[in-house]
């Protein structure tokens, strides 16, 4: 066993392999135990090895490069999709920002919420490129995590709070996804909302489809007629109003609650192009306070988190961990606050309330 791990070992150094081939075969092939080829495979995957450098050693220059990951939507590419980075762009202003006067590059990546599979392939080969990694959303499990962790500094955004592998920042979902329910039942007296939700595997989409039944129990009387599992996409939030649209009309929910904006936004359009008013006849509220929602026609009511904060404290607190790589890992969390426009049915003069904050959640 030792023999054949230090024969795999020797041919992936970079400085001790051959770099040259039998008449007919290349040397692993032709100098290296059957047994041993097979096991190389799995010694790889363990040690987490890639061939263009990544293994970190303590020796190797600094390359003053961050990498910024983030999933990009394979929602089909319908009008507000088009803005499908602003979550990200705002990540990366807070990113810069932390950077400050460092002459620093930041090495961004969108890797296919369709591809799971290949996701964690795609983090080694940006590992071999960067000095430490900012992970944005629920890209790969706590295992894969924890091996990335292991060979190079990450610092995650909205994932995995309870498996610390690297530090991680997140927003106050809780608090806010109540805070919008909170609003549409206790000052709109809304009392049947459907929920429009993120992916599963998202921590921040459990975090706010757990707040809001949790809000939805707190108040007797609300009751909940649906709910739909989408992508954080546009096309998430049309598809779910046409699961509604699709049974009796007197069964319609009064407000849809959805778990960020795009959904939204997506939403309100299709409740429009059928001719249902917003928000007469339904109320709208997202989660992000993207660019857009300022933007729609009415303004969307929404659930502002810092995402610039969020892309400043995860860059300090890699920079950190790049120069001290035994720090203990820490989680993070900023405050949420509901922003108040016209998509619940307030006026058109907005007002601002602490998310952490029920009663202070009124109209102006």
């Amino acid at each position: 066993m030792f023999r054949g791990a230090c024969e795999i070992a020797l041919l992936l150094s970079e400085n001790t392999m051959p770099r040259y081939e039998s008449a007919d075969k290349p040397y692993f092939e032709a100098h290296v135990r059957p047994s041993t080829r097979q096991r190389a495979p799995e010694v790889i995957e363990a040690l987490g090895y890639v061939s263009d450098g990544a293994a970190r050693r303590p020796a190797r220059r600094p390359r003053e490069v961050i990498g910024l990951v983030a999933i990009e939507s394979c929602a089909p590419p319908i009008d507000v999709e088009r803005e499908d980075f602003l979550f990200i762009e705002e990540v990366l202003r807070g990113v810069k920002r932390s950077l400050g006067g460092r002459r620093w590059s930041v090495l961004i990546t969108f890797l296919r919420d369709s591809d799971p599979a290949g996701a964690y392939q795609q983090l080694q080969q940006v590992s071999a490129k960067v000095d430490g990694m900012i992970i944005a959303e629920d890209i790969v499990g706590p295992e894969q995590l924890a091996l990335l962790a292991a060979r190079i500094p990450i610092t995650l955004i909205a994932a995995y709070p309870d498996d610390l592998h690297g530090d991680v920042i997140g927003a106050e979902n809780r608090s806010g996804a109540k805070a919008a329910v909170c609003h549409m039942v206790e000052q709109h007296g809304r009392t049947r909302l459907f929920y429009i939700a993120g992916p599963a595997e998202a921590q921040d989409a459990r975090e706010r489809r757990s707040a809001f039944e949790e809000a939805v129990a707190e108040h007797p009387g609300v009751t909940v007629t649906g709910s739909f599992e989408g992508r954080f996409a546009a096309i998430s939030g049309r598809q779910a109003v046409r699961e509604i649209l699709s049974g009796p009309r007197r069964e319609l929910p009064d407000a849809i609650i959805c778990g960020n904006d795009h959904t939204a936004i997506g939403a309100m359009r299709e409740l429009q192009a059928a001719g249902i008013r917003v928000p007469a006849d339904v109320a709208v509220v997202g989660f992000d306070d993207i660019r857009l929602s300022s933007l729609c026609t009415p303004p969307l009511t929404t659930v502002r988190q810092p995402m610039q904060l969020l892309g400043e404290r995860a860059c300090s607190r890699l920079l950190e961990r790049i120069a001290d790589p035994t720090l203990p890992p820490q989680a993070e969390r900023l405050p949420t606050e509901l922003i108040i426009r016209e998509s619940c049915g307030c006026g058109p003069s907005p007002a601002r309330a602490p998310a952490t904050t029920r009663r202070d959640t009124r109209c102006s």
